[in-house]
């Protein structure tokens, strides 16, 4: 009779269970093990008697713990399966209440000791414009790697204590939290871009430093036709030039929407709208009947291309781990740099062999095309939204709601994002006198490069008769130079990594490179004014081009790595200012170079430019030695660093 008051139970299932508990028996004399109840559970429903009214459902482990024998009568928590199996027969109406139920182990704060450190660390790509960062507990969920792949909150407060952001929570809230679940990678997880094979990191490496290349060539390509343009249009030569100055106008402006989006939406839909808009924008830039059009078009083009710019760095620093980040990025820096070289190089030829503007606009609208295909292929990099997919995914799977992103449930409101996005860059730049030198910094090395490319048809032009397909390869030497420091950067990021292994390092350990560097501009200046003379070879001032191109990508590379560590808890915002200030001044030196040699003359007006860089030049130097100092006591910097 006792036997008639239980629950049937097929004899297929029994023998399932009968087997696998005499085989858990054999295995282990105390507790069944993970492998004997995978396959004990994965073939054994959920009861129609399993108290669904007295148990809280949807957060059950062991569902099957009342129909389920197993050799010793106990099971640990820890040997559950972390397989997703379905306990629900979804052609049982009885079940109905169970649907998509899931079993998930989940981290406890033993396990993440041996992943995790006691200290959370935020990485740069941190999504601290969409992200209530001073509340984050878990930053480090984007680049951590658990067992499970769930990680509940009520460990990561165990694990590392109550730290002071949450110490103030109320009772009612931290109860409503608690059953909150983030997601992580698993280890050795495929969707990680860290486990992506080193080919692949550099195929997108070098597919993302192509993209820069052809968004700074789509800046300066018009710099080959500016007669075409003036003959066109029937403007002056001035009103000519505005066609660079807005698109690098239009470079200053775009991040600020680029940046907050690709942190709420991941890399990939950003590139592939504003890369599909800066490529169509392309059309009215060819087919314009007049130059205000021309103007707006080209700016236009500016605020979608410069997502390239911005989102660039970052897609680098998804894949790369900080211990070789370094290298990837010292190839990427001569990157922005190179790509406005290469715009008047081509398009001087296209300009004496076909007299078409138009042809110049297609080829670049070609070029932003095929970067626009490939980089739209490259799956998403951006961990935070790979994670935030996943979530979603598992919430559908299980019913629980509680399964998300710490973003997800620290999102930004709007005013936060406005304020971190517009508002903090400025601040940044009205109250920090170290990133102020430092943005002078990079302002003056990113204008004299563009003041290169209305210098150089003054010189080559006026003195030795030039057309604009040999101006165009009076650039040439500036790649050269580049080249050589991408030789040097990887030497020097090296010797940063053994300052690192003997001591803690500091943002001054950085700008070894510049100081190297910059002494570099103003001797090509100098060198530039000197040979300017009809009587000299025209190799005399094309060599200058060598050492600005060297010393240019080693300074950049440099300064911009020293803003980062020097302002890493709001590095995004710091180099949002960088990228504001040096396009600011990119888009107004194009407008008076000509006048400049034109009224100085052509030894002079590169005199004084190389003047102003050798002042300059002690920025690095007085950094190197004095630089803790005067972050301590000029502005807040002290609060952005840990050094």
């Amino acid at each position: 009779m006792a036997n008639e008051d239980k629950p049937s139970r097929s004899s297929a299932e029994s023998t399932v269970v009968d087997s696998q508990a005499s085989s858990n028996h054999e295995k282990s004399q105390s507790y069944g093990d993970d492998a004997g109840l995978t396959k004990t559970l994965s073939h054994t429903g959920l009861d129609i008697n399993f108290p669904f009214t007295t148990e809280n459902l949807d957060r059950a482990q062991f569902p099957q713990e009342y129909e389920t024998e197993t050799a010793t009568g106990f099971v640990p928590a820890s040997s559950l399966p972390p397989e997703a199996a379905d306990i629900a027969d979804l052609d049982d109406p009885l079940s109905v209440t169970a649907t998509n139920i899931r079993l998930h182990r989940t981290e406890t704060a033993a396990s993440l000791a041996s992943r995790l450190s006691r200290k959370p660390t935020a990485d740069i790509n941190f999504p601290f414009a969409t992200e209530q960062a001073d509340k984050a507990e878990f930053p480090d969920e984007y680049t951590a790697e658990t067992q499970t792949g769930l990680v509940p909150v009520a460990t990561i407060r165990s694990f590392r204590g109550r730290p002071d952001a949450v110490a103030a929570i109320s009772e009612e809230t931290e109860k409503a939290e608690s059953d909150i679940e983030y997601v992580t990678f698993t280890i050795g997880d495929k969707e990680n871009p860290m486990n992506w094979s080193t080919w692949y990191k550099w195929y997108v490496t070098l597919m993302v430093s192509m993209l820069v290349v052809s968004v700074a060539f789509g800046s300066s390509c018009v710099t080959g036709g500016l007669g075409l343009i003036e003959k066109k249009y029937h403007v002056s030569l001035e009103v000519a030039i505005l066609t660079c100055s807005v698109m690098v106008v239009g470079f200053a402006v775009g991040p600020l929407a680029w940046s907050p989006l690709s942190e709420q939406f991941g890399r990939r839909p950003v590139y592939f709208i504003s890369l599909s808009l800066y490529t169509i924008f392309n059309i009215p830039c060819a087919l314009s009947p007049n130059i205000g059009g021309l103007i707006v078009s080209r700016f236009l083009c500016g605020v979608f291309a410069s997502s390239g710019l911005v989102l660039a760095g970052g897609s680098i620093a998804d894949i790369w781990p900080m211990a070789h980040r370094g290298n990837a990025i010292a190839y990427f820096a001569a990157a922005p740099y190179c790509g406005p070289v290469i715009g008047p190089l081509v398009c001087g030829f296209i300009t004496v062999s076909t007299h078409r503007l138009d042809l110049i606009l297609w080829v670049n609208m070609a070029f932003a095309g095929v970067m626009t295909i490939i980089i739209c292929l490259i799956p998403e990099t951006y961990a935070p939204s790979i994670l935030k997919s996943r979530a979603r995914k598992l919430r559908r799977q299980t019913g629980n709601q509680n399964i998300m992103t710490e973003q997800e449930r620290l999102k930004a409101p709007l005013s936060e994002i406005i304020r971190t996005v517009l508002i903090r860059p400025m601040y940044l730049i009205v109250t920090e006198p170290v990133l102020d030198l430092m943005n002078i910094y990079i302002v003056l090395i990113y204008s004299l490069l563009y003041a290169f490319f209305f210098a150089y048809p003054v010189i080559f032009g006026e003195l030795y008769g030039f057309l604009d397909n040999k101006i165009g390869l009076m650039f040439i030497p500036i790649l050269i130079g580049a080249g050589f420091a991408l030789i040097t950067t990887p030497i020097l990021e090296k010797l940063y990594t053994k300052t690192t292994s003997r001591r803690k390092a500091t943002p001054e350990d950085r700008l070894v490179g510049a100081m190297i560097g910059a002494p570099f501009v103003p001797i090509a200046l100098f060198i530039l004014g000197a040979t300017s003379f009809k009587h000299v070879f025209w190799v005399g001032p094309a060599s200058a081009g060598i050492a600005f191109g060297y010393g240019m990508v080693l300074i950049y590379f440099s300064v911009n790595n020293y803003i980062i560590d020097s302002y890493e808890k709001c590095a995004a915002s710091a180099l949002a200012a960088k990228v504001f200030t040096r396009s600011a001044g990119g888009a107004a030196f194009p407008l008076f170079t000509t006048q400049m040699y034109h009224r100085l003359g052509k030894q002079w007006a590169s005199w004084l430019l190389a003047f102003i860089s050798l002042a300059m030049v002690l920025i690095p130097f007085c950094f190197y030695r004095f630089g803790a100092k005067l972050r301590s006591k000029l502005g807040n910097s002290a609060q952005y660093s840990n050094n």
